[in-house]
Order: structure tokens, then sequence, then C-alpha cells
């Protein structure tokens, strides 16, 4: 009976999925735009855990920004973690060949274009959840620069296909997180590019660098994949223009080998020095930073358990 509530759990969520893409499609953009905004707002009163977390980790983050100012940034995040879902469905019929132009602009982006494009060597990209980045990677699989992108699979099978196929149609390359491990090294070896959202907590083991003045459990894999392979980290972003299906595409920094080689501790210095990229982005627009995830949640050793993710 487990198996068979699963199965019709799985059809229900798929089929409500498929009919809500067809009831976007329907309107214009813009009443799109709204109705997703009135959804994030919907959230942000009727619901706790949320909004509480991203608050709380806003007060720590601004210790000097006004209460009135944290909680106007709080539901402006949730409104954009609402608007990133409607733009997951956007992309597919937004962006191609011919239209990116209208929709994205670029910024500092020439000396990574130029490290994709000549492929002497492999590239790692990180990002964090901010803004719209799904849009990167999508984006540059569209005018004409493979990428791989390292993802966790959706529990849901029908709802993991259908997504996939959406985000791998311009010739992007979803590799499952679980098989991340085999993969990355292999195509860093062939000198691809391969992409990872790299502000996730790492759990007890991951190496703790700061992040907005508080320790934070980061992935070690990242940087030892950089340093393995001698390869360049590039850091990137999408930031929403409005509330409108358009973006800038930056880079915020490329961290190149020479600069960790000969350090006492070079893995903490890489990781640390891609942390802070991130947080700089985050500073400048922290109004699109997904700042209701777990980010602080392991703590490091003596230190008390953080509270819902909270430290």
């Amino acid at each position: 009976m487990a198996v068979r509530r699963s199965n019709i759990q799985n059809i229900g969520e798929y089929l409500a999925l498929r009919l809500f893409e067809m009831i976007v499609h329907m309107f214009d953009v813009r009443a799109s735009y709204v109705t997703m905004r009135l959804l994030g707002d919907a959230v942000w009163f009727f619901t706790k855990r949320h909004p509480r977390r991203a608050i709380e980790h806003l007060r720590r983050s601004f210790p000097d920004w006004p209460e009135r100012k944290v909680r106007r940034v709080a539901r402006q995040s949730i409104r954009s973690t609402a608007l990133l879902l409607l733009e997951m469905l956007y992309t597919r019929r937004q962006l191609s060949r011919m239209t990116w132009r209208r929709h994205v602009r670029l910024h500092n982006m020439q000396e990574t274009v130029r490290l994709l494009v000549e492929r002497k060597k492999g590239v790692v990209l990180v990002t964090g959840h901010f803004g719209n980045f799904e849009v990167i990677t999508y984006m540059m699989a569209t005018i004409g620069i493979p990428t791989y992108s390292v993802a966790r699979r959706l529990d849901n099978p029908l709802l993991d296909e259908h997504l996939i196929a959406s985000r791998e149609k311009t010739g992007q390359v979803i590799i499952s997180k679980s098989g991340a491990t085999a993969e990355a090294p292999r195509l860093l070896e062939e000198k691809q590019a391969v992409g990872f959202v790299a502000d996730q907590d790492a759990g007890r083991k991951g190496i703790f660098v700061d992040y907005f003045g508080r320790p934070a459990s980061t992935y070690k894999s990242f940087g030892l994949l950089a340093m393995e392979y001698d390869v360049p980290v590039v850091i990137g972003y999408g930031r929403r223009l409005g509330e409108r299906y358009a973006f800038e595409v930056g880079v915020e920094r490329v961290i190149h080998p020479q600069e960790w080689k000969g350090r006492d501790d070079p893995l903490r210095w890489l990781t640390q020095e891609y942390t802070h990229s991130l947080e700089n982005v985050v500073r400048r627009w922290p109004e699109q930073y997904f700042w209701a995830h777990r980010r602080w949640k392991h703590r490091p050793k003596g230190e008390p358990p953080a509270e819902d993710g909270i430290a």
C-alpha cells in the first residue's frame, strides 16, 4: 500500500505541475509575475518557519539594520524564491539563440567566456542560492558553450524527468549530486566546465569559513577538485532585473591556480575566497538571496547546535 500511495502522490504532483505550467503560459509574463509575487506574500503572511528563519539570518548578517529594513528584505527574499519557480517554467519558452539578448545582459564575462571557449583546461563554476541561479548555465548552453551542472535529483521521478528535460534542452547536462564524485573529475580531465551551487551547509565534515561574520560549514569538494586538476574557479551570479523575465548574468571573481599555490592552507584559503565572493554579491542585492535556507545549520566543534539552522 505504501508503494501505491507513493505512486499516486508522484502522479498527482506531476499533474499539478503540468496544470500550473499550462495556466502560467496562458497569461502574459508580467501578469504571471504579479501572481507569483502575491503567492510569495501569502507564504510570508500565512507560514512561520521560513519567514522566521529569513528574518533571523538577516538580523545576524546585518546587525546595524533597523528592524523595518530586516523585515522588508526578508519578505522580498520570500518573493524572490516564488519568482524563481515561475522563471524555471518560463526559461525553456523565453531563451533561445535568437532571443536571449532580449532577456539577458552580460557583466564582466570576457575572461570567463575566453576560458570556456579556448578550453585549455577545465573550469569550476560556483554560484549561490541567489536570484535565478538556474539561468546562468542554461544561458551559456544556449549561446553554444556546453556546461555540466551538479544538482540533487528530485524525489518524484516524474517531476525529475520533466524538469531535467527542460533544463537540458539547449545542451546543458545535469549531473546527479550522488554521482558527481566520479563524473566531475572525468569532466575536468576532459577540459569541461562543471557548475556547483556552493553555499549549502556541508554538515560536520565540512570546512568552516567565515560567511557574514559567522563560521559556516562549506563543502571541501569544490576546492579540492580545482586544486587537483589545476583549474580556475569562476564565481558567477544571475541577478533578476525587476519583476519581469530579465537578468544580469555576471562574474564576481575568477580565482586562478597560482593564487592559492604556496599558501599555508590552500584549501581553506580557496574556500574562504569563493565564499567571500558570494557574500559580496549577496551584500549588494540581499533581497534576492534565499535567506530561509539553513546555511548555518551545523556549528564548529565545541559550539552549541544551531536552532532550526539559525546560528
